[in-house]
């Protein structure tokens, strides 16, 4: 069964189309708004150096040369001398509590205004994080904190890492076909600097000149045509690299006393070297080819991947111009950076009726997280 221009049809694996029934009562789910927000702070990477006075060739080669020229953080203290106050476990852990409901609360509002929709229209919060463990989950914390209501259904996904938002996208997709009319949200919230620690090393440069604060909200509703519209979730699809277990990480440093994240230097090569396969397998059994997509929705994972995923498909500077410029202007946010690209996508109104889109995310395990969608 093919899509064409046009015309949508749900898939919901890489082969089965949903039963006729389900597209005749119009079961399928639309991308209804977006919403983000960052942490409070802005520093440029020539900033971060001078502050913590890192004078090493080296590591401000690797901060000067990654295509970053801001961030979002939440830095420690400084001591009178103006030395950085190293912080505790513990400490990083209330920080990353502190300022993720923070910024969740604000992209979620910044969502529901652009959708029109109220706090009590929705009925199911998925939360994804990976920058701290919280029992209850964030997605309880929202809840109490914008008195959502006693019944909104909740799924808090932990530890997936940059790839996690479309695997929270998959669940809140799921819920709202089971549910026509019902308001579903995702919620990426990533507190980058509550996962940092600080040494000489080229490898911890390397993660400390790249993530950022931030939080993205997606809404979804699916059922018959509403008040809300928007692009429409056709279809998903995953493929792990096992063999690549460990090439993306939180390892625990006895040293330092917490943890810390660590990345493979074969990360872009392992990216790219599958990027077409999972491309291929997203479209299999929808007629469409890769030169069909008109928009790309990249996780901004770094200049080295971003150039790996640009090479391997045969893609163009201006298809990934959204994903480079969340990467200059925020650095790399884990499991929101793909919706900070979307909000762009948005906002330059060129997506037009028909047109079919690629959200790509990829992180730990190694996996990689695919969407096909269409306006």
């Amino acid at each position: 069964m093919e899509l064409s221009q046009g015309m949508a049809v749900v898939v919901d694996s890489d082969s089965a189309p949903v039963a006729a029934d389900a597209r005749i009562h119009g079961l399928q789910a639309q991308v209804v708004g977006v919403g983000t927000a960052n942490s409070v702070h802005r520093y440029s990477q020539r900033a971060l150096l001078d502050l913590f006075r890192i004078e090493d060739r080296r590591i401000r080669s690797v901060f000067l040369n990654g295509s970053i020229e801001q961030r979002y953080l939440t830095l420690p203290n400084f001591a009178d001398d103006g030395s950085a106050i190293t912080e505790s476990q513990g400490e990083l852990l209330a920080k990353h509590r502190r300022v993720g409901i923070d910024m969740g609360l604000r992209a979620l509002r910044a969502c529901l205004d652009e959708t029109g929709a109220k706090l009590e229209d929705i009925r199911y919060l998925c939360c994804v994080t990976t920058t701290g463990m919280l029992t209850p989950g964030l997605s309880a914390h929202v809840c109490r904190e914008l008195d959502l209501g006693r019944h909104c259904a909740r799924l808090d996904v932990v530890g997936m890492g940059c790839n996690a938002g479309l695997n929270g996208l998959t669940a809140v997709n799921n819920w709202a076909r089971a549910n026509p009319g019902q308001l579903a949200v995702l919620l990426c919230v990533e507190v980058c600097s509550a996962a940092y620690i600080f040494d000489d090393s080229i490898e911890t440069a390397v993660v400390n000149s790249l993530f950022g604060d931030g939080a993205a909200a997606l809404a979804v509703v699916a059922g018959p045509p509403s008040a809300w519209s928007g692009p429409t979730l056709l279809k998903f699809s995953s493929r792990i690299i096992p063999e690549y277990i460990d090439a993306m990480r939180f390892d625990w440093n006895d040293g330092h006393g917490k943890f810390n994240f660590c990345l493979d230097r074969d990360v872009p090569y392992v990216i790219g070297s599958h990027a077409e396969q999972v491309i291929d397998a997203l479209l299999k059994g929808t007629g469409l080819r890769r030169k069909d997509i008109a928009h790309w929705i990249v996780h901004s994972g770094g200049k080295k991947v971003i150039d790996a995923i640009r090479l391997n498909l045969g893609l163009s500077p201006h298809d990934l111009r959204h994903t480079t410029d969340v990467l200059a202007n925020y650095g790399n946010l884990s499991s929101g950076s793909f919706l900070f690209s979307y909000q762009r996508l948005l906002a330059e109104d060129v997506a037009a009726p028909g047109d079919f889109a690629v959200m790509m995310t990829m992180g730990p395990g190694t996996t990689i997280e695919l969407a096909l969608m269409q306006w």
